[in-house]
């Protein structure tokens, strides 16, 4: 069974950091690309960054770039994303995503955590 697990979301003031974690059971994660979104309410939901499966290739949204860093232990089957100077506008249910690097659909998702950032 494949589970994917965040942890790491809570209340910061702006300007502050967290880092949220993906820990991820039951598949060889090390052959999948993996992604973390977030959504708001209201809003849809956003890619904010991807990490190819050997680390060597990443993506961020412009909204992120030079603040959010992604990362990957293979060994621990965790994904991190490093979220420094925060915003208010980056508050919300961050959740994390695998597939294979061909494939256009995600093929499994965790239940996500709450990122709340104060003005």
């Amino acid at each position: 069974q494949v589970q994917l697990v965040e942890s790491g979301g809570g209340l910061m003031q702006a300007g502050g950091s967290l880092r949220l974690s993906c820990a991820a059971s039951g598949l060889t994660f090390s052959t999948y690309t993996t992604g973390w979104f977030r959504q708001a309410p209201g809003k849809e939901r956003e890619l904010v960054a991807r990490i190819d499966w050997n680390g060597s290739r990443t993506y961020y949204t412009d909204s992120v770039k030079g603040r959010f860093t992604i990362s990957r232990d293979n060994a621990k089957n965790t994904v991190y994303l490093q979220m420094n100077s925060l915003k208010p506008e980056d508050s919300a249910v961050y959740s994390c995503a695998v597939k294979i690097f061909y494939e256009g659909q995600w093929r499994y998702w965790g239940q996500g955590t709450q990122v709340t950032v104060s003005s």
